[in-house]
């Protein structure tokens, strides 16, 4: 039993097949692999917090009951991804037999894609030797960054980042069981701040609880370091009037006091971009392909309040044609 002081991730994760959100396609074929008490090799792919963990923990409840702990095996590639990782804890696990009246045991490895190319290598071969006592569960964030012959052992599903209903719902349920007040413009923020990742939302909403229990969007933006749409949007219309140092002004002022990276801030504006009314559409195009330029050099090394200063210089120059 979780206690009171959980972390809130933890606490409202999913136990069955029907209290997870989202990837409905996902869910119900592997609720028919558990219904019939078989199921091949999985690969799980997709971005972070949108249930990869958290279906493969329900899958192991589901088909081991209480006993599930024994039969389950979760290891973090990206923590041990070498090659005695997969030749020593993942080979002893799998080649004993499962615990109870169960057909095989599962092993869990999560971020797979940190897993070096010769770690993926010995993988393959121990997931061809051990398919009678083991069944392999790989999560990655990249599918391509999986060797082949893996994913041809495998059934690949891809998840979705979660659509603006199912995080509505999700925040409905914790606010009913926390006691919170969230009103309609703070859940538009949470959802706008995790782009559907569900763990994002759960860790937001306990970091503001922690501060209020009635939640607005202004707490859910200063929480999570994120610039509000209409400052960006400002930003970007002095730009468009050719005021540069009027857009300087309110960049310098959203990054301090968001506390805001220029990789952050910049993914911001890429995406305010498409916003932007009485601009054509070639123009929009510029001012993305300006804004992954000033990303590629602040990630090589370039300092970011220059980069940014250069990016808006440029904005306003197509803008002004």
């Amino acid at each position: 039993m979780i206690g009171e002081s959980s972390i809130w991730t933890e606490k409202y994760r999913p136990k069955t097949f029907k209290e997870v959100k989202g990837q409905k396609d996902v869910v119900s074929k592997v609720e028919a692999f558990v219904k019939q008490g078989n199921m091949p090799h999985l690969l799980f792919a997709g971005p972070a917090g949108i249930g990869k963990t958290t279906l493969s923990l329900v899958i192991a409840r589901q088909m081991y009951g209480d006993e599930w702990r024994g039969n389950f095996l979760e290891l973090n590639a990206s923590d041990e991804r070498g090659i005695d990782v997969v030749r020593n804890k993942v080979k002893d696990f799998a080649r004993t037999r499962a615990i109870g009246d169960v057909p095989f045991k599962i092993i869990y490895l999560d971020e797979c894609d940190a897993l070096t190319k010769e770690a993926q290598q010995a993988l393959r071969r121990t997931m061809e030797n051990y398919t009678q006592t083991c069944r392999f569960i790989l999560s990655c964030n990249y599918s391509s960054k999986i060797i082949d012959p893996i994913q041809s052992r495998c059934t690949v599903f891809r998840f979705k980042p979660l659509a603006r209903e199912e995080i509505a719902h999700i925040i409905e349920k914790i606010a009913k069981d926390e006691g919170l007040h969230v009103d309609a413009k703070a859940e538009e923020a949470l959802f706008l701040v995790s782009n559907g990742d569900v763990r994002r939302v759960e860790n937001l909403l306990q970091a503001c609880a922690a501060l209020e229990k009635k939640i607005t969007e202004d707490v859910v933006y200063s929480i999570a370091s994120y610039a509000k749409p209409k400052e960006v949007a400002q930003l970007l219309e002095h730009a468009k009037q050719g005021d540069f140092p009027g857009a300087k002004k309110i960049l310098l002022t959203v990054m301090l006091e968001y506390g805001l990276s220029g990789t952050d801030i910049i993914k911001q504006l890429q995406a305010a971009c498409w916003q932007l009314s009485g601009v054509d559409d070639r123009k929009k195009l510029e001012l993305v392909k300006s804004c992954g330029e000033a990303e590629f050099r602040m990630v090589e090394g370039a300092d970011e309040y220059l980069q940014l200063e250069a990016l808006l210089a440029s904005f306003t120059l197509t803008l002004q044609r």
